[in-house]
């Protein structure tokens, strides 16, 4: 997946030169202050970021080299950034109202019982231990340890472990059963008649993650268009830091390598919390 999204975001850089005269491969950082400058126009800031780092990468592949931190291209950005701002419009995260509101609709849903256990499994789980949509559905059944506590999933690889160290993650089981992801992902895998230990837990694309929130949080009656894969992530991250738990311990269950991200979760959760009309009595 991210390789394709390199190579689409390079196929628009090509685009751009091929129509201006330019020479893609191997290109040079001032042919790259203009295509960030004309992009700026229609993109956010953080496409142009994401843009750059992909030329770059593309160029590495293919044995070149351009500097993406030359000073032509980094006072073009930080001009664009003060013109057009940074700030990053995310998808909401799906918070615990929302979470029981979704899994109530899929238990009150007409359709296939199988179809149900899945997609209540994927959200439990995806939730309860901050997944990548990649992630989720590449978990196979050996990957899976039902003990005592609850469970233990280990992800081979991800985003962030690329050269495949892996990491597991805990899953506890819930006090309420009708919520708990460990009795949700049984009840799936025991409908399913499983066999063997063999195969992936969820035979679905990571695209199909998405697509599962967004349809689920239409029937709940929320706009679709304000979920999707991550919202399952970002919205683990959220509570989490909402009921008080510390960044370290929310990185190692999301595999955040940086804690940027992860204070943006905390900040989000403290809005009210630690809001200073709070104080004012009125």
């Amino acid at each position: 997946n991210t390789l394709r999204a390199y190579k689409s975001d390079f196929k628009d850089f090509s685009l751009f030169c091929s129509k201006n005269g330019f020479k893609d491969l191997p290109s040079d950082p001032k042919i790259l202050a203009l295509y960030i400058t004309q992009l700026s126009k229609t993109s956010k800031f953080s496409t142009l970021k994401r843009r750059l780092a992909s030329i770059s990468i593309i160029h590495k592949m293919k044995g070149f080299y351009i500097d993406t931190k030359h000073p032509l291209i980094i006072e073009n950005l930080m001009g664009i950034k003060r013109k057009i701002g940074s700030n990053q419009k995310s998808k909401k995260p799906i918070l615990i109202s929302t979470l029981k509101d979704i899994i109530n609709i899929i238990d009150q849903s007409k359709s296939n019982f199988l179809r149900k256990l899945r997609d209540k499994a994927i959200i439990l789980i995806g939730f309860s231990g901050g997944f990548r949509r990649s992630e989720l559905v590449n978990i196979l059944h050996e990957d899976v340890e039902f003990v005592n506590e609850g469970m233990k999933i280990l992800i081979k690889r991800s985003k962030t472990d690329q050269s495949g160290e892996g990491a597991i993650k805990a899953i506890p089981y819930f006090d309420n059963q009708e919520f708990c992801p460990v009795t949700s992902l049984k009840n799936y895998i025991k409908e399913k008649l499983v066999t063997n230990n063999e195969g992936k837990v969820f035979d679905i694309s990571d695209k199909s993650v998405a697509l599962i929130i967004k349809r689920y949080a239409e029937r709940a009656g929320l706009d679709s268009t304000k979920y999707a894969g991550h919202s399952l992530r970002s919205g683990f991250a959220t509570t989490a830091a909402e009921f008080g738990a510390e960044e370290r311990n929310i990185m190692a269950m999301t595999g955040h390598k940086t804690t940027q991200m992860v204070r943006r979760y905390i900040q989000e959760a403290n809005l009210f919390k630690n809001n200073a009309l709070n104080k004012i009595k009125i």
